[in-house]
């Protein structure tokens, strides 16, 4: 599916990120990875070797955007396809249960990670990826779809991002698609809580493995967990020269979800 394409993944340090990227490399791509931890940048050496650029950088600092340009253009010569993957979640902390002096740290931390990271990287890339005729693929969430995906500052981000695939699409058409993924549950997610509710050391995965699936199930059609792997394919065909239909869209990957029951419930 990438044979011969170069690939940046945003966000790639663990989790979807970790996930989509080693799907993108096994499916034929040259990676790059872009991640803002210093730890999980190591481990990412460590794993693929010095073959694959991983840099050090935060998608809302411009400057370390640039430099991760600089970067895949010495290594690579070009790049085909962005693909972003960073985020943070808000604990689904109901806006009630959310002190009123916390709200602009609480949206500032989630829609600079979730928004403005999207945007600077869309800029920054926008010339590479329109001398290749290439593609940006964003992650959004079933959380702009549908309520109780998580809180107000989340879901609005989510809702943003949606919304910006859009307008991308038709900004950069006909030289750059842009699609989006908005996955639901993920075995393993690594998504932390937010710094300005104190719960920047908590993950998704945190909850029981257990508990965590048996609210999936109960709530989706199909009943495996997907890991970040099982993700991969649809980020590789977005991000591919296969595609030659779709700019503007967002692949709905919920496992049926959003299909829920409404007037019979399962047994």
């Amino acid at each position: 599916m990438l044979k011969d394409h170069v690939v940046l993944v945003t966000g790639g340090g663990s989790g979807l990120g970790l996930g989509v990227a080693r799907y993108c490399q096994a499916a034929g791509a040259e990676i790059a990875i872009m991640e803002v931890s210093a730890d999980k940048a190591a481990r990412l050496r460590e794993e693929f070797g010095p073959g694959v650029l991983v840099v050090q950088g935060d998608v809302t600092r411009l400057a370390d955007l640039q430099a991760c340009h600089d970067a895949v253009l010495a290594r690579h010569g070009r790049l085909d396809a962005l693909i972003g993957t960073q985020g943070i979640f808000d604990g689904n902390v109901p806006l009630m249960d959310t002190a009123p002096e916390r709200i602009d740290a609480l949206f500032d931390e989630i829609m600079h990670v979730n928004v403005k990271g999207y945007v600077l990287s869309a800029r920054v890339f926008h010339d590479l990826l329109r001398a290749s005729e290439g593609a940006m693929v964003f992650t959004t969430s079933t959380a702009a779809y549908a309520a109780d995906g998580g809180g107000v500052a989340y879901t609005a981000s989510k809702g943003a991002i949606r919304s910006l695939v859009g307008q991308l699409a038709f900004e950069f058409a006909p030289h750059v698609r842009v699609n989006g993924v908005a996955p639901a549950g993920i075995a393993n997610s690594q998504l932390r809580g937010p710094r300005a509710l104190g719960l920047e050391a908590q993950r998704q995965s945190d909850i029981p493995k257990d508990a965590f699936l048996a609210m999936f199930q109960s709530l989706s059609l199909m009943q495996d967990l997907p890991t970040a792997e099982d993700h991969g394919p649809l980020y590789a065909f977005l991000a591919s020269r296969h595609n030659k239909i779709m700019t503007g869209q967002t692949v709905v990957a919920d496992q049926g979800l959003l299909n829920r029951p409404v007037l019979t419930r399962k047994a």
